[in-house]
């Protein structure tokens, strides 16, 4: 789990922690790595969640499929990121949706109660963990607002144009790449495929975009 370290220092729950001492808080937090092959399930659907995951390599795909099939995507998950924080909690009940591995990918996984609660050994930076992970969920709950954003648009359009602008602000450039194919941001947006794909052409007839697979231009 070690050669982790590196890739633990930049996440949010370990922020302003150092090396030696994240190495000595794997034990105390009680971290177990799992390893998955692209197209796993990481977490499925009805599963009681004990713990704490945080991506350390690869990347997911957080989805969910209705009776018929059809998919919704929720999110993606890089590696750095944690997910199904909101689930980890006592009384939170089962997972709403699966999470899957679009690549190989490794997860370690925090028992949720050693996180919470300080451990024998005191360790200096656990009250510090606490509070950054309290942060992590005001922006994952930032998130689910911008996205309940796109969703609310009428038009496959509108949905479009609010996603794009959203990321290039975030990407602070008006030429950025997106973390979906088309399917997947179709499935993002809740929208028609075929659909959306005529709307993208359209778009970049009209001057308004650039595109190439998921590298993107707004002009």
């Amino acid at each position: 789990m070690k050669e982790y370290i590196d890739i633990l220092k930049e996440t949010k729950l370990f922020a302003g922690v150092g090396e030696e001492d994240i190495s000595a808080m794997l034990a105390c937090l009680g971290a177990k790595l799992s390893v998955y092959r692209k197209g796993e399930t990481v977490l499925r659907q009805g599963e009681i969640l004990d713990d704490i995951p945080v991506l350390v390599k690869g990347k997911l795909l957080i989805q969910k499929d209705d009776y018929w099939g059809n998919r919704s995507i929720l999110g993606n998950i890089d590696a750095g990121e944690m997910f199904g924080e909101a689930y980890a909690a006592p009384g939170s009940g089962p997972l709403l949706n699966d999470v899957v591995a679009v690549e190989d990918s490794a997860v370690l996984f925090f028992d949720v109660n050693r996180i919470m609660t300080t451990c024998s050994s005191a360790c200096r930076f656990h009250t510090l963990v606490v509070q950054n992970l309290i942060f992590a969920l005001s922006e994952k709950n930032r998130k689910l607002v911008q996205k309940l954003g796109h969703m609310s648009k009428r038009t496959t359009r509108e949905k479009l144009i609010s996603y794009l602008s959203e990321e290039a602000k975030k990407q602070n450039s008006s030429r950025f790449e997106i973390p979906f194919n088309r399917q997947q941001l179709a499935d993002f947006l809740s929208v028609d495929r075929s659909a959306m794909s005529n709307e993208l052409g359209k778009m970049r007839n009209e001057g308004l975009i650039a595109f190439h697979k998921n590298h993107f231009e707004l002009k």
